[in-house]
């Protein structure tokens, strides 16, 4: 069995940002993660990538935030995904 999408979807958040979630299922966890889900979630304003969540083979979990890489306590998808747009909405109040 390959890689299954679990989910694919871009959401337009208005017209100059957009959040973008991938996930997939493994067959087996990657280097450095301890659970068999590969993920990429972006937030994109004005064609910049100002958040992303991803994982990565020898890296782990982790984000990058304001040119930052920050190590991410990967919990579930769901937790992925709430933290994900808690954080777009913590960057939204700030601007």
């Amino acid at each position: 069995m390959k890689a299954r999408v679990l989910l694919k979807q871009r959401l337009v958040l208005n017209e100059s940002a957009f959040a973008e979630v991938v996930i997939w299922q493994l067959q087996a966890p990657l280097e450095s993660s301890a659970h068999d889900y590969k993920y990429r979630l972006a937030y994109v304003v004005n064609g910049d990538c100002v958040l992303r969540y991803d994982n990565e083979a020898g890296k782990g979990d982790h984000l990058h935030s304001n040119e930052q890489e920050i190590d991410y306590n990967f919990v579930s998808t769901e937790q992925l995904i709430d933290d994900f747009f808690a954080q777009i909405k913590r960057m939204e109040s700030q601007q």
